[in-house]
């Protein structure tokens, strides 16, 4: 992407800093040769290849998924003119899997597909890979996925958790927007996604600034990190972060924890149910839900319950654990109606 070179770029901080920055940054950073010395890095560092080699001897025996692009689509993931998905969805082994990496090693990038495993759950299809490869100061509960596949363009997206993302082989430039900038990222559809959150729908190779004006406000905000192997981004929640897997074989391996506890769901559906629920009603309508809105959930609740008892209070008091089952019972008998 030939404008992020004009891009400021994530600051950089100290890998002794890294275990207080991820309890309460609040903005990128980058950390240099954080994971260089995991046996991943090592392998790859000697050659792709051999961190194939080193991923398959830890590959549990089951079938992965895996998304395939056809070489036109120059490993942008993205959607067809149809808005359907530009790419196919299968499983397989990992060892065959990367059998098709060996025999197109050394071929020109629009001769091969794209070929991309994402989000792979570590714990699920690997054995001992994390005990071997993982960073002590991210929380214990931490998501932790790998990102397989040879050169592609993931576009601008967000995620609720925070997130460390640790570049293990190849190399990844990742562009980051404040999540303020989601209106001038041009999002596509809520619901018919790539994998799972909304993604821009500007082409950050070639955009095109009649169609998206605004997309220049967003890089006014925008930061590019470039990282090589053993290089580490933290990606607070809710930033959008463009990804370029840049070498013809590339890992990464990510961590997702969040602030709050995971029983109190997640925000995204709750905007999709308003959506359903309050968009299409009468204005006069809709303000009287965003005036609710405002006074139960985004001013913190604490004017709705101060005048009831703290035994009385339900959900307007704080939630725990048996609440939330309760409440979510409750949600989905209201849904099922």
């Amino acid at each position: 992407m030939a404008q992020a070179e004009a891009l400021p770029p994530v600051r950089e901080v100290a890998a002794a800093d890294l275990p207080g920055l991820i309890a309460s940054g609040q903005e990128p950073f980058v950390v240099r040769g954080l994971v260089r010395d995991w046996p991943l890095a090592a392998a790859g560092l000697a050659s792709a290849k051999e961190a194939r080699s080193y991923l398959a001897a830890h590959a549990r025996p089951v079938d992965l998924p895996v998304s395939i692009a056809d070489p036109d689509k120059g490993g942008r993931l993205f959607y067809d003119e149809a808005m359907d998905v530009n790419f196919r969805m299968g499983t397989g082994r990992l060892a065959d899997i990367f059998a098709g990496f060996d025999k197109a090693e050394g071929r020109a990038a629009h001769e091969v597909p794209t070929v991309y495993l994402g989000s792979i759950d570590i714990h699920r299809y690997f054995d001992g890979l994390h005990q071997a490869n993982h960073v002590p100061a991210v929380p214990q509960d931490a998501l932790a996925s790998i990102w397989i596949g040879n050169a592609t363009r993931i576009a601008a997206h967000n995620d609720h958790p925070r997130n460390l993302a640790c570049c293990a082989v190849g190399q990844r430039r990742f562009t980051v927007f404040p999540p303020d900038q989601f209106a001038n990222l041009y999002l596509g559809p809520l619901d018919i996604t790539p994998a799972g959150r909304p993604i821009s729908l500007v082409d950050f190779d070639n955009p095109n600034f009649e169609q998206h004006p605004r997309y220049r406000d967003a890089l006014a905000h925008a930061q590019v990190a470039d990282l090589q192997p053993g290089d580490a981004l933290f990606i607070p929640s809710l930033w959008y972060h463009h990804v370029d897997a840049t070498a013809p074989f590339n890992v990464l391996v990510n961590y997702w924890w969040r602030d709050t506890p995971r029983f109190l769901g997640q925000p995204q559906t709750a905007m999709t149910h308003a959506i359903m629920a309050i968009r299409d009603l009468p204005e006069a309508e809709r303000a009287i839900w965003r005036d609710m809105f405002e006074h139960y959930v985004f001013s913190g609740g604490e004017a709705a319950r101060a005048h009831v008892p703290d035994t009385g209070q339900g959900i307007l008091g704080p939630i725990d654990a048996r609440i939330a089952q309760r409440l979510q019972q409750f949600l989905l008998r209201s849904l099922s109606q």
